[in-house]
């Protein structure tokens, strides 16, 4: 991260965060869950290339597109095949929950937002113990609408007294939560090992990218 883009942050009192990929590795369940819907709609299979460019709506959002009339048949075979594996493949980023133990710590409230099925959400979390860490967890249908739209954002803040502004961080790996965090004022921060890719971010551009969990908990702690 620049300096300049440090000089311009203010400490936040809420970090929002994305789940998969930002804060757990999801990949391999979904593009197995993916492929195994691609197959009995029809369909040919992606590559996990495939799976990172186009994976990041909601499934109510996404499917639909994906496999028109049909798509309520594709959700329940999708639900299916990732139900029965996201468990066993779950698996924190490197560094992750020290970092949310970290800012919670520090005083900072905590949320998800995600376009991952709210049970599934929750369950994982539980899983992982983390569930005590975190103010709400907010995942697709849990609101009137999904990200990018602020509904999920504000449900995510309800209760606690803070606003969504720029006294929240909204911090994620793709371009679907730098638009969300555009869509409601919040700070947009790319969290994930790699930079942005040329042309990524053109039409909602992350204030900074920060490379892992460690490095997000220093600066917010240097910035207080």
């Amino acid at each position: 991260m620049s300096d300049l883009a440090a000089g311009m942050l203010s400490p936040p009192r809420a970090v929002i965060f994305d789940w998969d990929n930002t804060l757990v590795d999801s990949w391999g369940c979904i593009l197995a869950a993916m492929n195994a819907t691609l197959r009995a709609m029809g369909q040919e299979e992606w590559s996990l290339e495939d799976a990172k460019g186009r994976v990041a709506r909601s499934l109510r959002d996404s499917f639909p597109e994906l496999f028109g009339e049909r798509w309520q048949q594709a959700r329940d075979v999708f639900y299916a095949a990732f139900e029965a594996i996201h468990i066993e493949h779950l698996a924190p980023l490197p560094g992750i929950e020290a970092m949310l133990r970290d800012l919670a710590g520090q005083g900072v409230l905590l949320a998800v937002v995600s376009n991952k099925n709210g049970a599934y959400l929750r369950q994982e979390a539980e899983h992982l113990g983390w569930n005590g860490l975190f103010h709400r967890l907010v995942g697709a249908a849990d609101a009137d609408a999904d990200k990018p739209a602020p509904a999920p954002v504000g449900l995510a803040l309800a209760g606690s007294g803070i606003a969504p502004g720029p006294d929240v961080w909204f911090c994620g790996d793709a371009e679907v939560d730098m638009h969300c965090a555009r869509n409601t004022g919040c700070i947009p921060v790319l969290l994930r090992a790699h930079g942005p890719e040329s042309g990524e971010f053109d039409r909602h551009p992350p204030c900074c990218h920060i490379d892992g969990g460690a490095s997000l908990a220093d600066l917010i702690r240097a910035l207080s």
